[in-house]
């Protein structure tokens, strides 16, 4: 049986809309967090998740700050986009059923590790196989001995705005595949100007290099 991972979507609905695509059948997905902020279409993603069938969503830390309705990040340009975009958020009661972990295979699933973002290189101990999100790094690797993997950002590429990353998960070949995909970052960049975004905001998305 094959399973989508997707995770850090951050408000972008066109780049779901092509990753749900570029998925195929899959008896499965696994949301690893970080379906809102940054992106326009927070309410919209939030929405479309919740069609799809055999669904799991994880608590990202930025469902975390909507649901208390501060950022408390120290990140300066995060609580900008928090600032445009929590106003407009209507679907709190759908975040707050998402999970903070869950168990898939031989696997825990969680938002990240420690709170912290966990590279490929990062120095890290562990004690079971994790699939995490929230470095929007896509990569697999090993830990003494475990497993981390890590399906990459869908709708927030932090290498190359333009790319769509997100996993499948073979179950009876015990195999992720890593897929990326393009697609034209002006539609939402468009939409960012049309729902008058700050200019940093904007800038966040112009300046970043594209594949």
């Amino acid at each position: 049986m094959k399973f989508a991972f997707f995770s850090d979507i951050h408000g972008n609905l066109p780049a779901l809309e092509i990753a749900l695509k570029e998925s195929g059948k899959v008896e499965g997905y696994i949301i690893l967090g970080d379906v809102v902020n940054y992106g326009p279409w927070s309410n919209e993603c939030v929405q479309l998740i919740e069609t799809l069938s055999g669904c799991t969503k994880i608590q990202g830390n930025h469902e975390e700050y909507f649901i208390q309705g501060t950022c408390d990040c120290e990140n300066y340009l995060a609580n900008k986009f928090f600032d445009h975009c929590y106003p407009k958020f209507k679907e709190v009661d759908l975040i707050q059923t998402y999970e903070k972990k869950t168990q898939f295979e031989d696997f825990t699933c969680t938002h990240t590790l420690e709170s912290k973002y966990i590279f490929e290189d990062t120095d890290v101990t562990l004690g079971k196989n994790h699939i995490i999100g929230h470095s929007h790094r896509q990569y697999e690797t090993n830990r003494n001995g475990y497993k981390l993997i890590n399906p990459g950002s869908v709708g927030q590429n932090r290498k190359f705005i333009n790319e769509i990353n997100f996993m499948i998960y073979d179950t009876k070949r015990k195999k992720s595949d890593f897929r990326s995909v393009l697609y034209d970052v002006n539609t939402v960049i468009q939409q960012m100007k049309k729902l008058d975004y700050p200019e940093v905001c904007l800038d966040y998305y112009r300046n970043k290099p594209c594949k």
